[in-house]
């Protein structure tokens, strides 16, 4: 009977232990899928502001680009 009992117990233990591995894990993942979420939340929204004709335009001035009809200046030494 004993033995029964302590048997029981172990599996009983052994149940509650693993659910709360579970749920621990569980939580973890959450916050995964949140991060994942505002991650994917940001790219949209970096996706959208590229095809804007001001940030098109933005980055090709950064890249060194001029448009039809300009003349580019270069200015050296600045500050020196």
């Amino acid at each position: 009977m004993i033995l029964v009992v302590g048997l029981i117990g172990w599996v009983g233990l052994k149940a509650g232990l693993a659910l709360i591995a579970a749920h621990a894990q569980a939580a973890a993942e959450t916050r995964l899928v949140v991060s994942l979420q505002r991650e994917h939340s940001a790219l949209l929204a970096q996706e959208r502001s590229l095809y804007q004709k001001a940030t098109i335009i933005r980055e090709a001035r950064r890249l060194g680009m001029v448009a039809a009809g300009e003349r580019p200046f270069v200015v050296v030494n600045l500050g020196r």
